[in-house]
Formats: C-alpha cells, sequence, structure tokens
C-alpha cells in the first residue's frame, strides 16, 4: 500500500491526516481529511458543503471522517467538509462570498480566473484525477424544501454514466435523475472519467438527526459497495426510480411565490404548481405540470427574485 498524497497533505497506510488546505492564488482555505487504507482499493472522494448553507451533508460528512478508521480501510477516502467554508460561516446561499459566483457552476474551473474558478481548478486538478469515485453531498438551500433523490452524470462517457448509474441504484431514496448538466462538480469529475453522484436530502437552512444518519447509511453502503470498507452493504427499503424527464421552472417577473404544491407531492398533468404575484397582490404569472410526476423540490420563501428557481418536478415512467 502506498502514501496518499492530495495537494500538500500526505498521509501513511494506516493513517488518518486532517488539516485546513489553502486554494492557490485565494484567501481561502478547506477541511480536508485523508484516510489511505492499510490495504490496496479504490480511492473514493467525498465533499459537501459546495454551497455553504446545506448542512446534513456536511455534518454527516464530518462525523463519518472521524468515526471510520484507516486501518480497516481497502483503499482510501478523501473527505471535504465543507468545501465552501466562507459561505458556510457567512450562512449564505450558493455562492462563495468572495466572487459572488456558485461553485456548482463554474467547473472545470480556471487556474487564473476568480476565487471560485480556482477552487473548482484545484477540486480538478488535485482532488478528481485521484479519484476512482466521487460523491457530492447536497440539499436544499435555506429558502427550498426537497424530497431526497440523487443525479447522475448524463454528459460523461458512457462507461462512466453507466458506472455511475449502478451506484445510484443503491441508495435509499425514491428517485434518481441522469444529467444535462456539464458545469457542476460531480460533473466535472465525471468528465475526467471519475463516476460521481451529487445526493440530495434535506433543506430549509436545517439538518436533523435523521437526515445525517440516512446520509451516513447511503455513504457506507457506496463504500461497502466499492469495496473499501470490507462489511456487507446495510438492507434499504427502496431503490431510486429514474425520472424519465426533470422540469425545471423559473419566474420571469420576482415578487411574490405561492406555491400549490409539497416537495415529493405526486401531481397531475395541468395541474396548478404556484402562483407569483407582486408587491399589491395582483397576479404576475400562474405555473402548470406540464406533464404527471413528483416534485423534485421548490422554493418555500415569499421572496422571488427575476428569473429565479421556482420548482422541479420530474415526469415518471
Amino acid at each position: 500500500m502506498q502514501p496518499l498524497t492530495i495537494a500538500s497533505i500526505t498521509a501513511q497506510p494506516g493513517e488518518k491526516k486532517q488539516q485546513m488546505l489553502d486554494v492557490r492564488g485565494t484567501a481561502l482555505s478547506m477541511p480536508v481529511t485523508l484516510m489511505c487504507g492499510a490495504k490496496e482499493g479504490k480511492t473514493v472522494l467525498i465533499s459537501a458543503g459546495v454551497h455553504g448553507a446545506e448542512y446534513p451533508g456536511i455534518q454527516a460528512a464530518i462525523e463519518l471522517a472521524q468515526e471510520l478508521d484507516p486501518k480497516e480501510l481497502c483503499g482510501n477516502i478523501v473527505w471535504i467538509h465543507p468545501i465552501n467554508t466562507q459561505g458556510f460561516k457567512a450562512r449564505v446561499c450558493s455562492i462563495v462570498p468572495e466572487d459572488g459566483k456558485n461553485l456548482n457552476r463554474v467547473f472545470p474551473g480556471d487556474e487564473n480566473g476568480s476565487t471560485t474558478e480556482r477552487l473548482a481548478y484545484m477540486l480538478c486538478q488535485e482532488f478528481y484525477k485521484k479519484a476512482d469515485f466521487y460523491l457530492d453531498l447536497h440539499s436544499g438551500d435555506m429558502h427550498e424544501e426537497l424530497h431526497p433523490y440523487v443525479y447522475f452524470p448524463g454528459k460523461a462517457e458512457e462507461s462512466v454514466t453507466e458506472r455511475s448509474r449502478a451506484v445510484a441504484q443503491l441508495l435509499d431514496m425514491d428517485y434518481m435523475v441522469r444529467s444535462g448538466g456539464v458545469s457542476e462538480a460531480y460533473n466535472g469529475a465525471a468528465a475526467l472519467g471519475c463516476p460521481s453522484l451529487l445526493i440530495e436530502r434535506g433543506g430549509r437552512g436545517l439538518w436533523s438527526r435523521d437526515e445525517v444518519e440516512a446520509y451516513k447509511k447511503d455513504v457506507r453502503n457506496v463504500l461497502r459497495h466499492l469495496g473499501v470498507l470490507p462489511s456487507a452493504p446495510e438492507p434499504v427499503s427502496r431503490h431510486p426510480r429514474e425520472i424519465a424527464k426533470a422540469y425545471y421552472l423559473n419566474a420571469g417577473e420576482g415578487g411574490c411565490w405561492y406555491p400549490q404544491v409539497k416537495a415529493g407531492e405526486k401531481i397531475a398533468k395541468g395541474q396548478l404548481l404556484g402562483t407569483v404575484k407582486d408587491y399589491f397582490g395582483k397576479e404576475i404569472d400562474s405555473f402548470y405540470a406540464e406533464a404527471d410526476g413528483v416534485v423534485l423540490y421548490l422554493t418555500v420563501s415569499l421572496a422571488i427574485k427575476d428569473k429565479g428557481s421556482l420548482i422541479a418536478y420530474g415526469e415518471l415512467d
């Protein structure tokens, strides 16, 4: 078994190494835990806090990075918990405060770009290229309610997509979505040949013990499936059903948002999903389902900005 080196951090076989890692050319640093297993195996990267106010995955990663013993691993685990430390401390939604950019929209990044672009570039070069699988743990943001589900990459090489889908099917949740994006963290890894998943659980700026434990169970089961943890996967109550088509609705003009559905609710074609009104209570626009399906997530704040995200729902086969 060889030592594990990520950027400036090295862990020896059977060793756990934890430290803050500086992002070159920026004022950012992020907490990284390296676990170098005692035996050979795959290297799995697990991150949380790409968006700093999405808490269940962050807490799950912190706890697992404390609890797992590298001496029991066949392979390596690299943890980042959270990536967006400045956003976490500032309690801001979606963005890295230094430049106001959404890290999940700038991959593969730019070595000479803004703070967020440099962070994305470093993740690609120092982390993704050394990983055999990547899990990125998310939630709904402070203003979002969601039903647990998982994205797998859809624009990568088909072998990467299929390996990602196969692992997504192991998770204890109801739905999975083939992504059409390319600029997100997990899609950035997939473009480099690393099978990846973005898992969604929780939201509204909250976290609960049940959500954290559910996340930990899913992560452990993925590690068992990949052979990094030697025990057999825990039984799950369900396996995700693939969404045939995802719909993402955005406001035109901002104002006040009045949703008529909840996350996880089954909906029918033509059903009213919600209405945007102005500050005098006059209707600006109403939104209706284009197909039968299920609500994946929605904005639950009264305020909605111009072109702001309102709701996402999935059509079922």
